[in-house]
């Protein structure tokens, strides 16, 4: 079984060819229960989302704010484990027919072992993993098997990266770059800002084909509409997690992420 690559760069091709930035949504898998969590996923590939990162929900997420935090712990109380994530990308694709990634730290895959990982991540129908602490240079081994299974493999760039560095990761990397808007953890801000911008630039300085999209920050149209001015993508993640966490119930938190992904595909599409 093939993974889902060509879906994703065929995506994000699709979204470029109608003159807009791609709207790649973000939630944890296990947040609220499993089941809720494949509902969610659902409503906001329903509302206008392109693309769906599921989160691998981890103990200590480095690059993740409080919000993503808070809804991993719920997760990870709830019992989660990788197949509820498996299970978790195969249900949203199959539902939806379009590409699902997974966003997880290096030590649950190397725990679980990466040919097992990534051959039923494409079993699943998975288009790829983002990997934000897995070195560039430490990667061959991942890259080796996501390859051999049609998985893309998507490193992340900050402001503070070098020119080089930008360089290197562009030329390992596959599916699209994702560009961390700022130096700073997950969380929805009141200006995404020009750094931003200028990382997009620099990131496609370096020759690469692939999209570059745009993570951190982003939690409206009007700031959807901004990013999308610049990037090939706009991700969104904690503002998601952030209405179903401030819902007072299930169904209304499955309808509040389903109407933001709708008010974000305006804000892509220039109709904010």
């Amino acid at each position: 079984m093939s993974g889902n690559i060509q879906l994703l760069t065929d995506t994000l091709a699709g979204a470029k060819a109608e003159g807009r930035a791609a709207l790649i949504a973000y939630l944890p898998a296990g947040f609220p229960t499993v089941d809720g969590g494949i509902e969610a996923i659902k409503a906001v590939f329903d509302g206008g989302a392109d693309v769906v990162e599921v989160g691998l929900p981890h103990s200590d997420p480095v690059l993740d704010g409080p919000v993503i935090q808070t809804a991993d712990d719920i997760a990870l109380r709830g019992g989660v484990k990788i197949a509820d994530v498996m299970r978790t990308v195969s249900e949203a694709h199959a539902a939806t027919g379009k590409p699902v990634l997974v966003m997880t730290y290096w030590n649950p895959i190397d725990r679980y072992g990466v040919e097992r990982f990534t051959a039923e991540l494409a079993e699943a129908g998975g288009a790829g993993c983002i990997l934000p602490d897995l070195p560039v240079q430490e990667s061959a081994l991942w890259r080796e098997h996501a390859d051999k299974h049609g998985l893309a493999t998507v490193f992340v760039v900050a402001p503070s990266s070098k020119d080089a560095r930008l360089a290197e990761i562009t030329a390992a990397g596959s599916g699209f770059v994702y560009a961390a808007s700022l130096m700073g953890v997950t969380g929805t801000r009141e200006s995404v800002g020009a750094q931003a911008q200028e990382l997009v630039e620099r990131t496609r300085a370096t020759g690469t084909e692939l999209a570059v999209c745009v993570g951190l920050g982003v939690s409206n149209a009007r700031q959807a509409a901004e990013v999308g001015a610049f990037a090939d993508g706009v991700i969104v993640g904690s503002a998601f997690v952030k209405r179903m966490l401030d819902a007072p119930d299930h169904a209304s938190g499955i309808e509040a992420v389903r109407e933001l992904a709708g008010d974000l595909a305006k804000g892509v599409r220039g109709q904010a």
